[in-house]
């Protein structure tokens, strides 16, 4: 991938623009006087660390987080920022950098749209990417030995014939790992019915994003049964999606001889 920029950089904030009017990426110090001309996208940053993902409005830049950078996003005309800011999200969620806020958004993007929208949002990446602010994981350079804390997991064509029972959180389902990136839940799914909150009664990280996926497949689901087959995208989105996470659903996913999906993936 090519995209040329045009780059001005000051002591308060660096503007990079994209050829062909295709938007403006700007990335401002901390102050207290930061006015936006038209609404924007934008990502908070404290201490080199993502903590939040919104929108806001024309006008002086408010939030009551605390932070000292700000990257703000003023896409091209044809891309909708709801749907921006949900893909910024999702990629967050995805590469478990944990956001301070959420904000209540409508998920549901339609196909039309969603292929220009995820396109347009792996550009700006990269190019942030280029400017020292990361979303995606990648994997560094080896200095020792040490196992990543993380696990790794990978699919294979024998991994995809099998199906994985879950029975866990008031939620019941078969699932199969079928396509590298899709986890395919099969129709008649128990779903846990109500997410568990904090203790002061909110909802937490997990069970926001567990009602957003269940809101963008929530014609295929009646009393908490899903009733046709549901294309997911990871291990994670499953658990999100049937009891709104709160444990290891690698572990969670057994095959008919009691093998985790675990097992049967994880990379040693």
């Amino acid at each position: 991938m090519e995209i040329k920029l045009s780059v001005l950089i000051s002591e308060a904030k660096t503007t990079i623009e994209f050829n062909e009017h295709q938007g403006v990426v700007d990335i401002f110090d901390h102050s207290e006087n930061i006015t936006l001309d038209q609404p924007v996208v934008y990502i908070l940053i404290k201490d080199n660390t993502i903590i939040s993902i919104g929108k806001a409005t024309a006008g002086t830049f408010e939030n009551e987080l605390d932070f000292n950078k700000v990257i703000t996003i003023a896409p091209s005309w044809d891309i909708e920022l709801n749907y921006l800011v949900q893909q910024f999200i999702t990629e967050a969620v995805e590469n478990n950098i944990t956001l301070t806020h959420i904000p209540e958004l409508e998920t549901k993007i339609p196909a039309s749209q969603k292929k220009t929208v995820t396109a347009y949002k792996d550009e700006v990446l990269l190019v942030l990417e280029k400017f020292g602010y990361r979303l995606k994981q990648h994997e560094e350079a080896k200095k020792t030995k040490a196992k990543p804390a993380k696990a790794r997991h990978k699919w294979t064509k024998e991994v995809s014939q099998i199906e994985f029972f879950i029975d866990t959180r008031d939620s019941k389902a078969t699932a199969l790992w079928h396509k590298r990136n899709e986890m395919l839940l099969k129709a008649g799914a128990t779903m846990m019915a109500e997410p568990p909150l904090n203790k002061d009664g909110s909802l937490g990280f997990s069970a926001k994003m567990g009602q957003r996926i269940r809101e963008d497949h929530k014609d295929k689901v009646k009393n908490n049964v899903t009733t046709e087959d549901i294309i997911l995208k990871s291990v994670n989105e499953v658990g999100l999606f049937l009891y709104f996470g709160g444990t290891n659903s690698w572990l969670e996913l057994i095959d008919a001889t009691g093998k985790t999906l675990n097992e049967w993936t994880v990379v040693q």
